[in-house]
């Protein structure tokens, strides 16, 4: 029988509320954890601005992702609500458990769900969710909509820029890009998501230099075809609006109309990249 199927993702994925809203996409948070303090991400104690502060001041910041019993719960709820099933596409399980508290909480949920690992952090993740989204209101199955949004996260592309790897390297999470680590303190690392973990892309000497490199990037993962574009920092306003502007430009064709998301990176993602970062995802654009 046929029915409703809906979206949830989680708040990695940077998707602003309006554009949530308008795709009926449902998204649960993670929590941000500061001194002893734990806060919902997007809540008034974990904002990124309260996050790059606690960095600065070298206070403990953790992440925590949501557990089996929350995700359950937003299924059940949205089974009251009138849902069939449920999609739920979250940022990569080598990042986070957050996946794994999915596949959890499917198993107890009242209505089928179907966890998705994007294999992908930030704007990536959230370009899969609309991709489901979109499939499903133009007549997809579900397993045509988990289809869409793999094969939009699959051909996202991540690059970003850090000041220093210091707070990867604290959380654990650099993965290949430890290379890079100990005598390359005056290297300037570009990175990129390379099957749901962090990599090393390419070295530059200046922070500027980095960033012409991140324009550069982006324009050739859009190619000639439409895109969507993100670009994303944690307090570099500065940089990553001037990137915006230069991409806009050059990608006028590809953008169509569509303008480039630019914004604060989620307290989350931010906790673990540190003040200074920007980044950029480009989405190819599904048919």
């Amino acid at each position: 029988m046929a029915g409703r199927t809906v979206v949830v993702t989680d708040s990695t994925a940077m998707l602003p509320a309006e554009v949530a809203a308008e795709h009926g996409i449902i998204v649960v948070p993670l929590q941000v954890v500061i001194g002893s303090e734990v806060h919902d991400e997007g809540s008034p104690g974990a904002t990124p601005e309260r996050v790059a502060e606690a960095l600065r001041e070298f206070l403990p910041v953790s992440t925590s992702r949501p557990t089996p019993a929350a995700l359950q719960q937003v299924y059940d709820d949205a089974a009251e609500a009138g849902a069939t099933r449920v999609i739920s596409i979250h940022l990569s399980g080598e990042m986070s458990g957050t996946f794994e508290s999915a596949q959890l909480a499917a198993r107890a949920a009242s209505i089928p769900v179907i966890p998705v690992d994007s294999r992908q952090v930030g704007p990536a993740t959230g370009y899969a969710a609309i991709g489901a989204a979109d499939a499903l209101a133009g007549g997809a199955t579900p397993e045509g909509a988990v289809a869409a949004a793999r094969a939009r996260a699959d051909a996202a592309s991540s690059y970003f820029y850090v000041d220093t790897l210091e707070y990867l390297r604290r959380g654990g999470r650099i993965g290949a890009a430890s290379a890079i680590l100990g005598g390359a303190l005056a290297v300037k690392p570009l990175l990129t998501i390379t099957d749901g973990r962090v990599a090393t892309w390419e070295k530059v000497r200046t922070a500027s230099r980095a960033l012409a490199r991140l324009e550069d990037l982006a324009v050739a993962a859009a190619g000639t075809g439409q895109v969507d574009v993100c670009v994303a920092h944690l307090a570099s306003p500065d940089r990553a609006g001037a990137l915006a502007e230069h991409l806009a430009q050059r990608l006028e064709d590809q953008l169509d109309g569509r303008t480039i998301w630019c914004g604060e990176l989620g307290a989350v993602v931010g906790a673990h990249v540190g003040p200074g970062m920007v980044a950029v995802c480009v989405s190819p654009v599904a048919g």
